[in-house]
């Protein structure tokens, strides 16, 4: 017989998940200490996903910020894999969480995980400057470090479709002013432009940051851990997925591939050959 008392195996079951983000009992639901009925209508979506994700509450300035960065990338078109995903399984004819799924389970490393990456060039660079570096050095050391770890590729800067992207000015604008008035250090944003900086004096042209780089650096001012930034990335782009997925449900269609019907693929393999007669099953 066991020596295990009902007391024993109460607190095994309780101890089996532990979690300090919700508390929870008949009647009544906390997060990180705050009842859900004080939370309801008195802090915003981006707040509560800074209280679920970091255990305390944001001020006005750090919600704004972060709900800019969300806002920005909520959607880059049926041009973007995720998106494209969304709206041809939703011509497959499944429900919009299966169609949801398909395409956010594709923001990988290559497809949304640029603001990771960025987010951690930046903090690389960060630490060579609390190390002594100038801003120049350690950014150029940093780039180097980047290069020959995972190539040429720098995460967060340039863009295959925009030659600026629109969206990145705005969000640097708005991490200097909120630097300004003190929310953020504004440390994040000066090493960015000056990743910026430094890729126009090697190759001799301007590669602007892009919506990875400029939200990466907000990410970074407000203290997320880097690979955060890809989930906060997949928050975001959900609902530009969500949107795809409801409008190509209701435009209708069956079964859309990537490329129009009439369109076929390049064939690269073998000529067409007839079937050996002395090789088979029988």
């Amino acid at each position: 017989m066991s020596d295990k008392t009902v007391k024993d195996i109460e607190n095994e079951v309780s101890d089996w998940w532990k979690t300090s983000i919700i508390d929870m009992e008949p009647g009544k639901i906390h997060f990180s200490g705050y009842a859900i009925e004080d939370l309801i209508g008195n802090i915003s979506f981006p707040g509560m996903i800074w209280l679920m994700t970091r255990g305390e509450l944001p001020s006005k300035g750090q919600a704004a910020l972060l709900e800019a960065a969300l806002v920005a990338a909520v959607d880059h078109g049926p041009q973007a894999p995720s998106i494209a995903i969304a709206r041809m399984a939703a011509t497959c004819g499944v429900g919009l969480n299966n169609a949801m799924a398909s395409a956010v389970n594709v923001l990988g490393d290559v497809h949304g995980g640029a603001g990771e990456q960025a987010v951690g060039l930046y903090h690389d660079i960060a630490a060579r400057m609390d190390s002594g570096a100038s801003l120049a050095d350690a950014t150029a050391a940093g780039l180097d470090h980047q290069i020959a770890e995972h190539g040429k590729h720098i995460p967060g800067f340039g863009h295959r479709f925009h030659p600026l992207d629109p969206r990145a000015p705005r969000l640097l604008s708005l991490v200097e002013k909120a630097a300004a008035e003190g929310i953020v250090s504004g440390r994040f944003g000066q090493i960015a432009s000056q990743i910026e900086e430094t890729l126009l004096q090697r190759k001799g042209k301007r590669i602007p940051m892009n919506i990875d780089g400029a939200t990466a650096v907000i990410y970074a001012e407000l203290g997320f851990a880097a690979p955060l930034a890809r989930g906060l990335f997949c928050l975001s782009r959900s609902v530009g997925i969500l949107a795809h997925a409801w409008e190509q449900t209701n435009q209708g269609g069956r079964n859309k591939g990537p490329i129009p019907r009439r369109l076929i693929w390049n064939y690269d393999g073998p000529e067409r050959r007839p079937f050996p007669k002395d090789v088979g099953d029988q």
